[in-house]
Protein backbone atom coordinates (compact mmCIF):
# COMPACT_ATOMS: atom_id res chain seq x y z
CA UNK A 1 0.00 0.00 0.00
CA UNK A 2 1.22 3.65 -0.83
CA UNK A 3 2.05 5.95 2.20
CA UNK A 4 -0.02 8.85 2.54
CA UNK A 5 2.76 10.66 4.29
CA UNK A 6 5.17 12.63 1.84
CA UNK A 7 8.17 10.38 1.91
CA UNK A 8 10.12 13.48 3.15
CA UNK A 9 13.15 11.60 4.38
CA UNK A 10 16.53 13.28 6.17
CA UNK A 11 19.56 13.26 3.90
CA UNK A 12 23.00 11.33 4.60
CA UNK A 13 25.89 12.77 5.28
CA UNK A 14 28.04 13.56 2.28
CA UNK A 15 30.97 15.34 2.38
CA UNK A 16 30.76 16.59 -1.56
CA UNK A 17 29.67 19.45 -2.67
CA UNK A 18 26.10 19.46 -2.05
CA UNK A 19 27.22 19.05 1.50
CA UNK A 20 24.84 16.55 2.44
CA UNK A 21 24.98 15.93 6.49
CA UNK A 22 23.80 13.15 8.64
CA UNK A 23 19.65 12.12 8.28
CA UNK A 24 17.06 11.10 11.01
CA UNK A 25 13.79 9.75 9.93
CA UNK A 26 10.77 9.72 12.00
CA UNK A 27 8.58 7.15 11.18
CA UNK A 28 4.72 7.02 12.69
CA UNK A 29 2.67 4.43 11.49
CA UNK A 30 -0.76 3.98 12.00
CA UNK A 31 -3.23 0.98 10.72
CA UNK A 32 -6.88 -0.09 10.47
CA UNK A 33 -9.21 -1.92 9.08
CA UNK A 34 -10.04 0.71 6.39
CA UNK A 35 -6.84 2.68 6.07
CA UNK A 36 -3.83 3.10 4.49
CA UNK A 37 -0.55 2.86 6.90
CA UNK A 38 1.21 6.76 7.74
CA UNK A 39 4.58 7.28 8.09
CA UNK A 40 6.58 10.41 8.15
CA UNK A 41 9.90 11.35 7.18
CA UNK A 42 11.42 14.44 8.11
CA UNK A 43 14.05 16.02 6.05
CA UNK A 44 16.99 18.31 7.40
CA UNK A 45 19.45 20.48 5.22
CA UNK A 46 23.18 20.21 5.86
CA UNK A 47 24.54 21.34 8.62
CA UNK A 48 27.56 22.95 7.04
CA UNK A 49 24.68 25.33 5.89
CA UNK A 50 23.37 24.97 8.89
CA UNK A 51 6.42 20.99 3.27
CA UNK A 52 -2.60 26.15 3.39
CA UNK A 53 -4.60 25.21 1.12
CA UNK A 54 -4.89 27.06 -1.83
CA UNK A 55 -8.62 25.74 -2.55
CA UNK A 56 -10.03 27.51 0.94
CA UNK A 57 -9.27 30.81 -0.41
CA UNK A 58 -11.25 33.06 -3.15
CA UNK A 59 -9.03 34.57 -5.51
CA UNK A 60 -9.90 38.14 -6.66
CA UNK A 61 -9.07 38.04 -10.45
CA UNK A 62 -5.79 40.50 -9.25
CA UNK A 63 -3.82 36.65 -8.35
CA UNK A 64 -4.19 37.68 -4.54
CA UNK A 65 -6.20 35.35 -2.66
CA UNK A 66 -9.31 37.22 -0.06
CA UNK A 67 -10.03 36.88 3.21
CA UNK A 68 -9.70 33.43 5.06
CA UNK A 69 -13.10 31.61 5.17
CA UNK A 70 -12.76 30.05 8.56
CA UNK A 71 -15.94 27.51 8.31
CA UNK A 72 -14.28 26.06 5.48
CA UNK A 73 -10.60 25.67 7.01
CA UNK A 74 -11.65 23.77 9.95
CA UNK A 75 -13.76 21.58 7.82
CA UNK A 76 -10.79 20.68 5.81
CA UNK A 77 -8.70 19.86 9.08
CA UNK A 78 -11.52 17.48 10.39
CA UNK A 79 -14.29 19.86 11.73
CA UNK A 80 -12.55 20.20 15.24
CA UNK A 81 -11.96 24.54 14.85
CA UNK A 82 -8.62 24.43 14.32
CA UNK A 83 -8.28 27.80 13.21
CA UNK A 84 -8.73 30.88 14.29
CA UNK A 85 -5.96 30.54 17.09
CA UNK A 86 -3.56 33.00 18.81
CA UNK A 87 -0.55 32.49 20.46
CA UNK A 88 -0.84 32.39 24.61
CA UNK A 89 1.32 34.66 26.84
CA UNK A 90 2.18 37.33 23.57
CA UNK A 91 0.42 40.36 24.18
CA UNK A 92 0.17 42.65 20.84
CA UNK A 93 0.56 46.49 21.14
CA UNK A 94 -1.04 49.61 18.73
CA UNK A 95 -3.82 51.82 18.39
CA UNK A 96 -7.25 50.01 18.88
CA UNK A 97 -10.33 50.02 17.22
CA UNK A 98 -12.38 48.67 19.78
CA UNK A 99 -11.96 49.12 23.65
CA UNK A 100 -11.86 45.76 25.60
CA UNK A 101 -12.67 47.53 28.75
CA UNK A 102 -16.46 47.85 26.94
CA UNK A 103 -15.83 44.61 24.87
CA UNK A 104 -16.13 41.19 26.40
CA UNK A 105 -16.41 37.78 25.21
CA UNK A 106 -15.87 34.20 25.94
CA UNK A 107 -12.64 32.65 24.39
CA UNK A 108 -9.58 33.84 22.06
CA UNK A 109 -11.51 32.70 19.64
CA UNK A 110 -14.26 34.60 19.48
CA UNK A 111 -12.03 37.77 20.25
CA UNK A 112 -10.48 36.40 16.45
CA UNK A 113 -13.55 36.48 14.29
CA UNK A 114 -14.52 39.82 15.76
CA UNK A 115 -11.49 40.88 14.34
CA UNK A 116 -12.38 38.87 11.21
CA UNK A 117 -15.70 40.67 10.88
CA UNK A 118 -14.06 43.69 10.68
CA UNK A 119 -11.52 42.61 7.94
CA UNK A 120 -14.35 40.64 5.48
CA UNK A 121 -16.05 43.67 4.03
CA UNK A 122 -16.32 44.56 0.12
CA UNK A 123 -13.14 44.33 -0.83
CA UNK A 124 -12.22 47.63 0.93
CA UNK A 125 -9.36 47.75 3.67
CA UNK A 126 -9.01 45.81 7.12
CA UNK A 127 -10.20 47.96 9.94
CA UNK A 128 -8.55 44.95 12.25
CA UNK A 129 -5.70 43.12 11.85
CA UNK A 130 -4.46 42.14 15.25
CA UNK A 131 -6.54 40.95 18.49
CA UNK A 132 -5.74 40.62 22.06
CA UNK A 133 -7.39 38.52 24.39
CA UNK A 134 -7.14 37.68 28.44
CA UNK A 135 -8.35 34.64 29.29
CA UNK A 136 -6.82 33.79 32.27
CA UNK A 137 -9.60 33.88 35.06
CA UNK A 138 -6.70 34.35 38.05
CA UNK A 139 -4.30 36.48 36.35
CA UNK A 140 -7.23 38.90 34.40
CA UNK A 141 -9.60 39.58 37.66
CA UNK A 142 -11.64 41.99 36.15
CA UNK A 143 -10.23 42.12 32.77
CA UNK A 144 -11.40 38.59 32.20
CA UNK A 145 -12.82 38.62 28.84
CA UNK A 146 -11.47 41.35 27.66
CA UNK A 147 -10.94 41.38 23.46
CA UNK A 148 -9.08 44.58 22.52
CA UNK A 149 -8.96 44.90 18.45
CA UNK A 150 -6.33 46.57 16.83
CA UNK A 151 -4.92 48.44 13.61
CA UNK A 152 -0.87 47.70 13.35
CA UNK A 153 0.71 50.45 11.74
CA UNK A 154 2.54 47.44 10.07
CA UNK A 155 0.95 43.88 9.66
CA UNK A 156 4.58 41.98 9.20
CA UNK A 157 5.86 43.29 12.03
CA UNK A 158 3.04 43.87 14.59
CA UNK A 159 4.37 45.93 17.83
CA UNK A 160 5.02 43.62 20.90
CA UNK A 161 4.11 44.95 24.57
CA UNK A 162 4.98 41.53 26.01
CA UNK A 163 6.37 38.28 25.93
CA UNK A 164 7.05 35.31 28.15
CA UNK A 165 5.34 33.23 30.84
CA UNK A 166 4.30 35.66 32.94
CA UNK A 167 2.27 37.81 30.40
CA UNK A 168 -1.71 36.60 30.90
CA UNK A 169 -2.75 37.98 27.29
CA UNK A 170 -3.29 35.74 24.15
CA UNK A 171 -2.78 37.79 20.74
CA UNK A 172 -3.04 36.75 17.21
CA UNK A 173 -3.19 38.55 13.81
CA UNK A 174 -5.73 38.93 10.51
CA UNK A 175 -4.41 39.05 7.26
CA UNK A 176 -6.73 40.65 4.78
CA UNK A 177 -6.91 40.82 0.99
CA UNK A 178 -3.27 42.27 -0.30
CA UNK A 179 -1.92 41.63 3.48
CA UNK A 180 0.42 38.90 5.11
CA UNK A 181 2.19 38.36 1.36
CA UNK A 182 5.46 37.24 0.94
CA UNK A 183 8.28 36.45 -1.80
CA UNK A 184 10.90 33.75 -2.20
CA UNK A 185 13.02 35.78 -4.33
CA UNK A 186 14.74 32.91 -6.75
CA UNK A 187 16.68 33.17 -9.65
CA UNK A 188 13.49 32.46 -11.64
CA UNK A 189 11.08 34.66 -10.00
CA UNK A 190 9.63 35.55 -7.04
CA UNK A 191 7.56 33.39 -5.51
CA UNK A 192 4.59 35.45 -3.32
CA UNK A 193 2.85 33.48 -0.61
CA UNK A 194 -0.15 34.79 1.66
CA UNK A 195 0.69 33.34 5.21
CA UNK A 196 -2.47 31.86 7.71
CA UNK A 197 -2.04 33.35 10.70
CA UNK A 198 -5.29 32.49 12.24
CA UNK A 199 -4.69 28.80 11.91
CA UNK A 200 -0.42 28.40 12.66
CA UNK A 201 0.29 31.75 14.34
CA UNK A 202 3.24 30.15 15.70
CA UNK A 203 4.66 29.27 12.41
CA UNK A 204 4.12 32.86 10.68
CA UNK A 205 5.64 34.63 13.98
CA UNK A 206 8.65 32.22 13.11
CA UNK A 207 8.31 33.68 9.41
CA UNK A 208 7.82 37.31 10.28
CA UNK A 209 10.30 36.95 12.54
CA UNK A 210 12.98 35.77 9.72
CA UNK A 211 11.87 38.63 7.94
CA UNK A 212 13.50 41.12 10.45
CA UNK A 213 16.23 39.36 9.96
CA UNK A 214 16.88 40.71 6.44
CA UNK A 215 18.70 37.81 5.29
CA UNK A 216 18.45 34.53 4.92
CA UNK A 217 21.78 32.94 4.07
CA UNK A 218 21.87 29.11 3.91
CA UNK A 219 17.92 29.20 2.90
CA UNK A 220 17.68 27.16 -0.56
CA UNK A 221 15.59 24.81 -2.29
CA UNK A 222 17.47 21.79 -2.93
CA UNK A 223 14.59 18.62 -3.95
CA UNK A 224 12.77 19.15 -6.85
CA UNK A 225 9.84 16.55 -8.11
CA UNK A 226 8.00 17.35 -10.53
CA UNK A 227 4.03 15.69 -11.30
CA UNK A 228 5.33 13.54 -14.06
CA UNK A 229 2.10 10.97 -15.06
CA UNK A 230 0.77 11.21 -12.09
CA UNK A 231 -1.35 14.08 -11.71
CA UNK A 232 -2.70 16.30 -14.83
CA UNK A 233 -1.74 20.47 -14.71
CA UNK A 234 -4.35 20.94 -11.94
CA UNK A 235 -3.04 18.77 -9.21
CA UNK A 236 -5.73 16.26 -9.47
CA UNK A 237 -4.38 12.70 -9.17
CA UNK A 238 -5.16 10.22 -12.25
CA UNK A 239 -7.25 7.59 -11.57
CA UNK A 240 -5.18 4.31 -11.17
CA UNK A 241 -1.63 5.99 -11.44
CA UNK A 242 0.72 5.31 -8.59
CA UNK A 243 1.67 8.37 -5.74
CA UNK A 244 5.20 8.42 -6.51
CA UNK A 245 8.08 8.87 -7.04
CA UNK A 246 8.00 11.45 -8.40
CA UNK A 247 6.36 13.03 -5.36
CA UNK A 248 5.03 16.41 -6.94
CA UNK A 249 6.87 18.75 -5.16
CA UNK A 250 9.52 21.19 -4.64
CA UNK A 251 11.65 21.17 -0.63
CA UNK A 252 13.71 23.20 1.16
CA UNK A 253 14.39 24.74 4.19
CA UNK A 254 13.48 28.18 5.81
CA UNK A 255 16.53 28.31 8.36
CA UNK A 256 19.09 30.93 8.40
CA UNK A 257 22.84 30.36 8.85
CA UNK A 258 23.63 31.38 12.29
CA UNK A 259 20.00 30.90 13.80
CA UNK A 260 18.57 28.40 15.82
CA UNK A 261 15.98 25.69 14.25
CA UNK A 262 12.97 26.35 15.53
CA UNK A 263 10.72 24.24 17.41
CA UNK A 264 6.81 25.34 15.79
CA UNK A 265 4.53 23.09 17.26
CA UNK A 266 2.00 21.13 15.05
CA UNK A 267 -0.82 23.68 13.79
CA UNK A 268 -3.83 23.74 11.76
CA UNK A 269 -2.84 20.52 8.75
CA UNK A 270 -5.51 20.20 6.25
CA UNK A 271 -4.95 18.61 3.21
CA UNK A 272 -2.26 19.41 0.98
CA UNK A 273 -3.31 20.81 -2.48
CA UNK A 274 -1.99 22.35 -4.75
CA UNK A 275 0.33 25.35 -3.96
CA UNK A 276 0.12 24.43 -0.01
CA UNK A 277 3.45 25.80 1.54
CA UNK A 278 3.86 23.29 4.74
CA UNK A 279 6.56 22.53 7.30
CA UNK A 280 8.37 18.85 7.55
CA UNK A 281 8.01 18.04 10.91
CA UNK A 282 8.58 21.33 13.34
CA UNK A 283 10.84 23.22 10.46
CA UNK A 284 12.85 25.35 9.11
CA UNK A 285 12.59 22.28 6.20
CA UNK A 286 9.37 22.92 4.21
CA UNK A 287 7.56 22.61 0.93
CA UNK A 288 5.45 23.54 -1.91
CA UNK A 289 2.96 20.98 -3.42
CA UNK A 290 2.35 20.84 -7.04
CA UNK A 291 -0.72 18.76 -7.01
CA UNK A 292 -3.60 17.47 -4.38
CA UNK A 293 -2.32 15.22 -2.18
CA UNK A 294 -5.40 13.81 -0.20
CA UNK A 295 -3.39 10.60 -0.02
CA UNK A 296 -1.19 12.75 2.98
CA UNK A 297 -4.47 13.33 5.14
CA UNK A 298 -3.59 16.19 7.97
CA UNK A 299 0.07 15.23 8.50
CA UNK A 300 1.62 18.38 7.92
CA UNK A 301 1.21 22.07 9.06
CA UNK A 302 -0.05 24.52 6.42
CA UNK A 303 1.98 27.92 6.94
CA UNK A 304 0.36 29.24 3.78
CA UNK A 305 -0.06 29.18 0.02
CA UNK A 306 1.35 30.22 -3.44
CA UNK A 307 -0.02 32.72 -4.96
CA UNK A 308 -1.82 31.67 -8.66
CA UNK A 309 -0.11 33.11 -10.62
CA UNK A 310 3.50 32.20 -9.30
CA UNK A 311 2.51 28.30 -9.71
CA UNK A 312 4.91 28.64 -12.63
CA UNK A 313 7.47 29.65 -11.08
CA UNK A 314 7.29 26.08 -8.86
CA UNK A 315 6.75 24.40 -11.73
CA UNK A 316 10.21 25.58 -13.28
CA UNK A 317 12.40 24.63 -10.21
CA UNK A 318 10.71 21.40 -10.49
CA UNK A 319 12.04 20.97 -13.86
CA UNK A 320 15.89 21.93 -13.28
CA UNK A 321 17.99 19.02 -13.75
CA UNK A 322 18.42 16.29 -10.59
CA UNK A 323 19.87 13.64 -9.08
CA UNK A 324 18.60 10.37 -8.15
CA UNK A 325 19.16 9.69 -4.42
CA UNK A 326 17.38 7.73 -1.64
CA UNK A 327 17.12 8.60 1.92
CA UNK A 328 15.95 5.72 4.39
CA UNK A 329 14.91 3.53 1.20
CA UNK A 330 13.00 6.67 -0.06
CA UNK A 331 13.71 7.07 -3.75
CA UNK A 332 14.29 10.58 -4.04
CA UNK A 333 15.00 13.85 -6.70
CA UNK A 334 17.54 16.29 -5.61
CA UNK A 335 18.61 19.28 -7.56
CA UNK A 336 22.16 19.09 -9.26
CA UNK A 337 22.57 22.73 -8.71
CA UNK A 338 20.58 24.30 -5.54
CA UNK A 339 18.54 26.94 -5.72
CA UNK A 340 19.10 30.05 -3.38
CA UNK A 341 16.04 32.19 -2.09
CA UNK A 342 15.72 34.98 -0.57
CA UNK A 343 12.72 36.11 1.87
CA UNK A 344 11.02 39.08 0.92
CA UNK A 345 8.09 40.75 2.71
CA UNK A 346 5.49 42.88 0.10
CA UNK A 347 3.60 45.85 0.98
CA UNK A 348 0.65 48.04 -0.10
CA UNK A 349 1.76 51.69 -1.73
CA UNK A 350 0.40 54.29 -2.00
CA UNK A 351 -1.35 53.42 -5.24
CA UNK A 352 -2.27 50.00 -3.74
CA UNK A 353 0.52 48.46 -5.91
CA UNK A 354 2.27 45.66 -4.14
CA UNK A 355 5.88 46.40 -3.86
CA UNK A 356 9.43 45.32 -2.43
CA UNK A 357 10.92 46.59 0.72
Amino acid sequence: MHSSATRMARRQSDAGPAGFASLALLMIGAVSCTAVYIFMSNVRRPTTHSSASSSHFDDNGDGDYGFYKMATADEASGGGGECCRGIEHLELWGPAVKWGANFKLNSPAECCRACEAMCGGNGGPCLCDSWVFCGDREACGSQFGECWLKKQKDSLAPERQAAGPLVKWTSGLIFGKGQGIIGLETEYGTIHIKLFPDCAPHSVEYILELLALKHCAGCQFYRAESRGLFWDPNGNHLKNAPFGPPFALIQGTLGAQGTASPKIPTEACPTIKRGSVAWVGKGPEFFISLANHEEWRNSYTVFGSVLPKDMSIVEKIAQRPTVSDVWNNISVSVLETPVSLLLRRRKIGHEGVLTSK
